[in-house]
This record gives structure tokens, C-alpha cells and sequence, in this order.
């Protein structure tokens, strides 16, 4: 196990469970994963490697016995026949039949109904009336010839979840890790592998949790399928229910007239719309104006009273286009349903996590690491819907009096959010609050910028905070400085010209300029800047960098070309300083050659490999004009990471050559894998330095 896995289970012992468990106990049992999680988190939450395996056993046997597959639902009811009472695992929904006066229960696999249920069992769980409810439940059998009463008897019920948990003890585990750990807690817990992802990936991934902690939070994220934007509110929280968008309607979601009946808002913390992009999808009118009453006043009536509610929505979609072909032609709301596309139901989602920056989840991407028992981390997050974290930043930074009461309120909500994800016990350094701020304020921005393309009657926010000591940091999302040519335009703009109270071309290249000039904007270096020193910074999940366009007309013209890094040792290490070359052998002319020199430290693991390897770059190099060679530093001491050339260049990289976030290297057919313009990066730094002699 890694330290950090030996931490939590020291600091959170029998409350964690390895992640990799959930698809050894799995099989084909469609159940959700705090359900499977639940039983580990019984049999499996420890470290000892002889228990776990015992309990995986345990777990597995349970799961057979009595689980309920639809496809055994006949096996089941006969040996619930047969022996008289029979435990089984099952979807339990109840509904209300006026015409006995009596709850009665529905099991989802089993396929049976019509069984009773006592009203003090219903007050006790009322979800059970909306949605549904896993359960662990006896089923009793008892036949009788009155074609009205069923057979079925429940004899006992439990839903799986956590019965208590103790909130101070949680808190003070978590002053025993340092913010890197606890995102890295956190990550592993939603399943995945923190190593395989930057900073900035973790948190955005950790914005879908907020609406488990913040009452009526309204979240919308959309982009590229199989990103896992659904994962977490269908299988992560007892407390939360995933529908899909087309079959929600007014009475299953807020209030059905004729009975009285609540819909889904009045039960979950969390509702979420899945499936919610499409744009010809067929969407009732009264359906979107009581949504927008209800994302706006927490409220809403069908016209007999009014009712409140505190379950939060999230609605998650499919985008079918890029993103800077969203923002040439439309804007990042484009998928949207028709009766949705509209600027008051957009202005009242508090945030827009932009799924484009969440790559397609691969197997290698899951964690075998420690984490949470979901169901555990599930009642903490219920837990501090209490709290209110939005003014811990005040301390630090004031937030600009151009953004108006309902901008602010989404940065707030998020803010808040985040705060409660990541420092519940409220210790947190000016730096952390920061970098938590800039990400609440990046996801209203995004709202707004997009609100503006729509509609012409939205003003220009700035969308900025200043420090105590008076300085001013501008926020910028980063498919802005990604492409600024496209961002920055307002409804008006559409037709291209400045007719009808449209900004001109210079006024739009000014404003352009003015948010690139900003201090939060990411810059890139563009292609044939070579002739100017500069310092550049690039955003982790930033897009379009290269090495031609980074170094290659800084290059061009050397004779002698000097690299070192340190870290030219693993595979996808050595294969970055192969497409260095291939940068240099582009920008040289056939008519020079052009000596490379590397100084790298060795591989303590496997050196035999990576000498392999740079021998087989320096025979690929052969007859291209190229002469490449390498030596290694013995004293292991080297830590910058330069390239230097005889013309008088050095460019100093913080990373390295190893800034791309990694892909799949496997795959001939990827773009990512043959183009580096398709991958994603780390955060780093480039510093052009020129020879003054």
C-alpha cells in the first residue's frame, strides 16, 4: 500500500474500503455502488489483506444468495415458498392505495407488489414513496384463497445506508492531512486514480459533489460522452436520484395536483437530469417555467399553494461539436433543448463545469487505492448542507462590486461548496482560499460570458477580486485564453459585422486584448515568436500546445543544441524527447546538421531499458542530418531543466519536456496519441532567456 493508503486507513479505520473491491464483489449484480460498498464497508474495511480477502468471499455469498436477478425472480419466490421467509436484496418502492387505505410495497426485481406495509415503516423512510429505496428485506409467504389479499408478507426492512457516524471525529482525521492528501482521499473515494490526473482535473471532478453539501445548488455540465458526468449521482449517495430528462415530468418532479403527492424535489438532497442535451427533445413549457420558479425562490406552486424544497439540480448532457467550434458558431449552451435555451433558466444555474476538460475514462484511470465507504461520506456531506462556508474568503480577498447579487450568489454557493469538500474544520491558507475562488468564479463566469452571446440585454461583468493589499486578480475561464478569437463575443455579434449597436472590430480586438492581458489569463507562445524573450504560463487541461509551436522557431538555425532534464528515463519520457527531434529535424534545413546533446540522470530501476531506448533514437537520427547524444550525469545531483542552443537561446521549462497529461500511447488510431495538439497538458511555465553577447 502507498503512505497515503496507510494513513486513512490509520486515521479512518473501518469507515474505508479499496476501491478495486466494488468490481471483485460486482458480477453482473446492477446495483449501485453504495450498495455494493455498504456490504464491504461490513466485511471489508480494513487493511489485512486475509480479512479483505474473507469478506470479498462473505460479500460474494451474500450477493448470491440474495440479491435479487430478474432473471431468478422465479428461483427466488419458490424458495421463499418453500422455506417460509427468504432475505433479499431489491429496489423497494411503496405507493398509497386509497381505496384500502393502505401502503403497499412494490419490489423492482423480485416483481411482486401489492405488499403491505406499515405506515410508521413509510413515515420512517419516506423516499420509499418517491423513487424508490435498496433494501435489505425478509419476505414472508403465506397463501390464502381471498384473491384480495397477497400472499407476500414484508417482515422486516432496512435501507442500506448508515445508520450514525460521528461528525467530530471526521473532522478532526482531516486536520491530520494535508490538502493534497485530502483531495487525493477525496478522489480516490469518487474511484479514480489521483496519480492519473492534474490538480485542476481532481477538483473539477470534485465540483460534481457539491451539490450533495449545498442546499438548492443548481450545476449543469456538459461535453463529450463517456466522461463519468452521470457516475456519481446514480451510484455515489443514497441521497441522491438520477433520472433521465425526458421522462421528467411536472407531477414527478415537483407536485401532482390530483393526489398531492411531492415529487422528487420534496425527498432527495439531489436531483439530476440525465440525457438533458438534445436539442429537438420534446419538452413540456409549464415543466421549464415551474423548474425556473424553483431554481430561482426554492420554491414552487401548481396553483394551489406554494412549497418549498431543498434538493439541489444538476442536469448533465452530451455535446456533439468542439469547443471552439461552439464558440465560432453558437455558444457552450448549444445542445440544449429548445424550451431550455433560454436566458432566464440559464442565469439561474449557479455553475457550468466544463466536461470537455474531463478525458474519456479508461480502465487504467480507476483506483485500487483506499477510500471512503461512499455510504459513510454520503451522511457527512447530508451533514454540512448545515454549514455555510461562502464568506471564509473575506478574511483575504474582496470580491469587485460589478458582479451583480445573483452572480454572486452562484460564486458563493460554489465557493462555499468547495470549502465544505475540502476544509470542513475551516483551516485553509490565503493561497488555498485563492485557488478555490478562481474556480467558483470561472464556473458563473462561464454562465455569463455564454448569457451574453444569447442575449444582447446582459452587461459585461468583471469578474475579478482584490486582494488586501490592493491587488487586483482577474479571473478568465480557460477556454478563453484558449481561444480568445471566438470567446469574446456578444449576441450582437453574430452576423460578423458591427451593424445593429454592435462593438466594431477594434473595439472587440480591444476587449480581446484587455482579458489576455489580464493576470489570471493563460498565455500561450504562438508559432514564429521565436525572436522575443518571454515568460509564458500554460493552464493543467489546456489544448493546442506543441513542441513546434514552444520551441521550433528558437531552434531553427542551431547547430548545437544542448538538453537537460533529469527525467528522461520511462518510455513516454524518452518518447518526448523523440518528438523534440522530430521538431528540430522540421525546422532545419537538409542542407545542415544539427548536433544534440542530452544530460540526463540514469534510471535507478530498469537503466538497460532506457539506454535501449536513446540508442534507438540515435539510429533513427542517422542519415536525417541529426546527431544525437547523451550522457549521464553521475553525480545525480542536476535539477533544471533547460534547452540551450549556439545561437543563443536558453528556454527554461519547470516540467521539462514532460508536460502533457498522459493518454493512451496504445492506441494508432487516437489523435491524442499522434498529434500533440489533441492532448491535454499539465500546468507549466516557459521562460525564452536571450544571450546578450
Amino acid at each position: 500500500m502507498s503512505a497515503l493508503d496507510n494513513k486513512i486507513n490509520e486515521r479512518f479505520p473501518g469507515l474505508v474500503v479499496r476501491k478495486d473491491l466494488v468490481k471483485a464483489v460486482k458480477g453482473n449484480a446492477i446495483v449501485p455502488t453504495y450498495v455494493l460498498e455498504y456490504l464491504l464497508g461490513q466485511y471489508c474495511a480494513t487493511n489485512d489483506e486475509e480479512s479483505i480477502q474473507s469478506g470479498i468471499e462473505t460479500v460474494r455469498e451474500i450477493l448470491r444468495k440474495h440479491y435479487v436477478h430478474r432473471n431468478e425472480a422465479g428461483l427466488i419466490k419458490s424458495n421463499i415458498r418453500e422455506k417460509g421467509r427468504w432475505k433479499i436484496i431489491d429496489r423497494i418502492s411503496v405507493a398509497l392505495n386509497d381505496k384500502t387505505d393502505a401502503y403497499e410495497a412494490s419490489f423492482a426485481n423480485l416483481g411482486i407488489s401489492k405488499v403491505l406495509i406499515d405506515s410508521g415503516t413509510v413515515k420512517a423512510h419516506p423516499k420509499l414513496l418517491v423513487g424508490g429505496v435498496w433494501c435489505i428485506a425478509d419476505i414472508e409467504y403465506d397463501y390464502t384463497e381471498d384473491k384480495n389479499v397477497t400472499p407476500w408478507i414484508l417482515g422486516s426492512m432496512k435501507p442500506i445506508q448508515l445508520s450514525q457516524f460521528d461528525y467530530e471525529a471526521y473532522l478532526e482525521a482531516r486536520k491530520t492531512f494535508d490538502t493534497d492528501e485530502w483531495i487525493d482521499l477525496l478522489f480516490q473515494t469518487v474511484g479514480f486514480d489521483p496519480e492519473m490526473f492534474g490538480r485542476r482535473s481532481k477538483l473539477i471532478q470534485l465540483m460534481r459533489l457539491i451539490p450533495f453539501v449545498e442546499r438548492n445548488y443548481n450545476l449543469i455540465e456538459l461535453g463529450p460522452k463517456g466522461t463519468g458526468k452521470s457516475h456519481i449521482f446514480s451510484e455515489f449517495s443514497p441521497h441522491g436520484i438520477l433520472v433521465s430528462g425526458g421522462e421528467v415530468t411536472v407531477p414527478k418532479l415537483f407536485v401532482n395536483n390530483s393526489s398531492g403527492k411531492i415529487g422528487l424535489v420534496g425527498y432527495w438532497d439531489v436531483v439530476a437530469l440525465d440525457e438533458f442535451a438534445g436539442k429537438q427533445k420534446k419538452v413540456d413549457k409549464a415543466l421549464v417555467d415551474i423548474l425556473k420558479n424553483y431554481m430561482a425562490n426554492k420554491s414552487f406552486s401548481r396553483g394551489v399553494e406554494p412549497l418549498g424544497a431543498e434538493a439541489s439540480m444538476v442536469f448533465v448532457g452530451n455535446t456533439k461539436h468542439t469547443v471552439p467550434y461552439m464558440l465560432k458558431n453558437t455558444d457552450l449552451f448549444d445542445e440544449l433543448p429548445d424550451k431550455y435555451y433560454d436566458s432566464a433558466f440559464i442565469d439561474r444555474l449557479h455553475t457550468y463545469i466544463p466536461g470537455w476538460e474531463v478525458g474519456v475514462i479508461r480502465g487504467e484511470m480507476f483506483s485500487g487505492g483506499y477510500g471512503f465507504v461512499v455510504d459513510y461520506l454520503a451522511e457527512i456531506l447530508r451533514h454540512l448542507r448545515n454549514d455555510d462556508h461562502s464568506d471564509r474568503y473575506r478574511d483575504h480577498f474582496d470580491l469587485s462590486p460589478d458582479i451583480s447579487t445573483r452572480d454572486r450568489d452562484g460564486v458563493h454557493k460554489t465557493f462555499s461548496g468547495l470549502m465544505k469538500l475540502l476544509f470542513p474544520h475551516g483551516d485553509a491558507t490565503a493561497d488555498e482560499i485563492e485557488e478555490i475562488l478562481k474556480l467558483a468564479l470561472e464556473g458563473r463566469k462561464r454562465v455569463k460570458d455564454q448569457l451574453m452571446r444569447i442575449d444582447t440585454t446582459y452587461p459585461d461583468v468583471d469578474f475579478s477580486f482584490t486582494k488586501k493589499s490592493g491587488e487586483k486578480v482577474v479571473v478568465t475561464t480557460l477556454e478563453e485564453a484558449e481561444y480568445p478569437a471566438f470567446y469574446h463575443r456578444r449576441a450582437q455579434d453574430t452576423d460578423g459585422s458591427p451593424g445593429n449597436g454592435a462593438e466594431g472590430e477594434g473595439a472587440v480586438a480591444e476587449r480581446q486584448m484587455d482579458h489576455q492581458q489580464a493576470e489570471a489569463t493563460v498565455r500561450a507562445a504562438p508559432a514564429g515568436a521565436g525572436s522575443s524573450e518571454g515568460h509564458f504560463s500554460f493552464a493543467e487541461n489546456q489544448k493546442g500546445v506543441t513542441f513546434d509551436k514552444l520551441f521550433g522557431s528558437y531552434l531553427t538555425g542551431a547547430s548545437k543544441i544542448t538538453i537537460t532534464d533529469p527525467y528522461i528515463r520511462a518510455f513516454y519520457q524518452v518518447r518526448n524527447l523523440m518528438e523534440l527531434i522530430e521538431t528540430i529535424a522540421k525546422n532545419h534545413s537538409p542542407a545542415d546538421e544539427v548536433d544534440v546533446h542530452l544530460i540526463t540522470c540514469m534510471d535507478g530501476i530498469r537503466p538497460e531499458k532506457q539506454e535501449e531506448n536513446l540508442s534507438a533514437i540515435a539510429s533513427s537520427c542517422e542519415g536525417t542530418g541529426i546527431n544525437f547524444t547523451w550522457e549521464f550525469d553521475d553525480t545525480n545531483t542536476i535539477h533544471a531543466r533547460h534547452i540551450v542552443t549556439d545561437t543563443g537561446w536558453k528556454i527554461a521549462l519547470d516540467r521539462g519536456l514532460d508536460i502533457f497529461q498522459q493518454y493512451e500511447m496504445n492506441d494508432a488510431f487516437s489523435f491524442a496519441n499522434r498529434l500533440q495538439q489533441y492532448r491535454a497538458v499539465k500546468a507549466f511555465e516557459v521562460i525564452y532567456l536571450r544571450s546578450k553577447t
